[in-house]
């Protein structure tokens, strides 16, 4: 009877020193791993927003095959966006590629505050996009896809006009195109050679 008394209890022992690695392995494996990633998404201090996502089908002899491309907008709401698209047989592959593609496009353009230094049309394909500067507390006056790239772009005051197409490629593509054309007063005083205040 004392033996099997002693017994019990080492046995009882072991069990608990075998749960706890389990236990704490799984603490690291699976909290800690998914607070890790929260933070590094946190830390970069970029918007992502997602314009378009288009499933494309592809018949084969045996059946139909699907993919999708995804059409997103990068940027730290200061000037700076990227426009990047993605393919992949998964939604959430063909963004995080987009993503990829936008962060290596991105570039600063120039802001008049929270809206633009002067009217600028932008082309691309088919498309039209007319954008003219707005007093403050005007809004955003913009739809579809050039009114998401506008608010991570950081434009809060701004009036635009969509002319031709409506597709949303040509659209962010003819907004990127009118945004590279603008300049602000401090870039053409570098151009020019001369001082701020001589140019009125």
């Amino acid at each position: 009877m004392s033996t099997s008394n002693e017994v019990k209890p080492v046995e009882k022992a072991k069990a608990q020193d075998v749960a706890k690695p389990n236990s704490s392995r799984d603490d690291r494996r699976g909290r800690g791993g998914r607070q890790q990633k929260q933070n590094d998404e946190n830390d970069s201090g970029l918007v992502e927003r997602t314009i378009f996502i288009n499933r494309v089908t592809k018949v084969v002899k045996g059946g139909r095959r699907f993919s999708f491309s995804a059409l997103v907008v990068v940027g730290d709401q200061c000037g700076t966006i990227g426009l990047g698209s993605g393919k992949a047989n998964e939604v959430p592959e063909a963004i995080r590629k987009a993503v990829e593609n936008a962060k290596k496009e991105m570039k600063k353009y120039s802001l008049h505050g929270v809206t633009i230094p002067h009217e600028v049309t932008g082309r691309s394909g088919a498309g039209k996009v007319f954008m003219k500067p707005a007093s403050e507390g005007t809004g955003v006056i913009a739809g579809g896809a050039v009114r998401m790239i506008l608010d991570v772009l950081g434009v809060k005051d701004i009036l635009t006009k969509s002319i031709g197409t409506s597709n949303p490629y040509n659209m962010s593509k003819a907004l990127l195109n009118g945004l590279s054309q603008m300049r602000s007063k401090e870039d053409i005083a570098a151009i020019r050679g001369v001082a701020k205040e001589r140019l009125g």
